[in-house]
């Protein structure tokens, strides 16, 4: 399928959409909704959902398994989670007292790099 083609038939399946109904990004983990998907439903979703079913998966390495545009698979996974195709598992946090120490550093330090000054201020 040439390029021209691709783009018409994704303009076609998002029927003109550029903005997801949720607010997603790239690293939203999806796994398996409870209802099964529609009868006809648009091959790039059936993708999405099967690659989800296989294991959960972030949006930016759906995109790039089947080689759309991420904000077009924002789109589409936005619509399969409204119908129950696809969900955003919560994580898994039974196992864990806290966030890990490796979290806790990193946050820090963002933290000291936007407003190096404050910890000074804050006496």
């Amino acid at each position: 399928m040439d390029e021209t083609a691709s783009i018409v038939r994704l303009y076609a399946v998002t029927d003109g959409r550029t903005r997801p109904r949720h607010r997603l990004s790239l690293h939203t983990v999806l796994g398996p909704g409870r209802r099964k998907p529609r009868p006809g439903l648009a091959e790039e979703s059936a993708q999405i959902i099967e690659l989800c079913r296989q294991r959960r998966r972030p949006i930016a390495e759906l995109a790039g398994t089947i080689g759309l545009h991420v904000a077009s698979v924002t789109v589409l996974v936005s619509d399969l989670i409204d119908a129950g195709s696809l969900a955003v598992p919560a994580p898994d946090r039974a196992n864990e007292e806290g966030p890990d120490l490796q979290t806790l550093q990193a946050f820090s330090a963002g933290l000291r790099r936007k407003w190096p000054h404050a910890a000074a201020m804050a006496g």
